[in-house]
């Protein structure tokens, strides 16, 4: 396999951790997201996410509104819609505030901001997630 085939990659299936320092490790092996969401992990690639200092840069599928509040308590996270619509419910204090993303908008959430996605019209986005010490929340 050539160095260039090696550095060619799905971003949906596969994820860029940038790392303070400057290495881009690739994660997201099978079951990534379950073992990262479960907040017990144990792989080596969710280990360095879930604890290491970085941007996880993913390209993610979204069809149905998330199913929990998230907040990233070590960072802001960057959101651009790549297409279709979204809206994304922002707790600032006792209410809520809604973002409307249409395809070519971004949104940065703030650190520590509680938040979650409403599907508009099915599509993609790119996130980019400080997310050291994420915690999710029922909604």
């Amino acid at each position: 396999m050539s160095e260039e085939d090696r550095s060619v990659f799905e971003l949906s299936e596969m994820y860029a951790f940038l790392e303070d320092g400057g290495a881009a490790p690739l994660v997201g092996a099978e079951g990534f997201w379950k073992e990262l969401m479960s907040g017990a992990p144990r792989s080596a690639d969710v280990i360095r996410v879930a604890s290491g200092d970085g941007w996880l840069v993913a390209r993610y599928r979204i069809t149905e509104d998330t199913p929990a509040w998230e907040k990233h308590p070590a960072g802001d996270e960057l959101l651009f819609m790549l297409s279709g619509e979204m809206s994304l419910i922002i707790e600032q204090g006792p209410k809520e505030v809604t973002v409307d993303l249409a395809a070519g908008r971004a949104f940065v959430v703030p650190r520590g901001t509680w938040h979650r996605q409403v599907v508009r019209s099915p599509g993609e986005y790119l996130g980019a997630t400080y997310g050291k010490g994420t915690e999710h929340r029922p909604r």
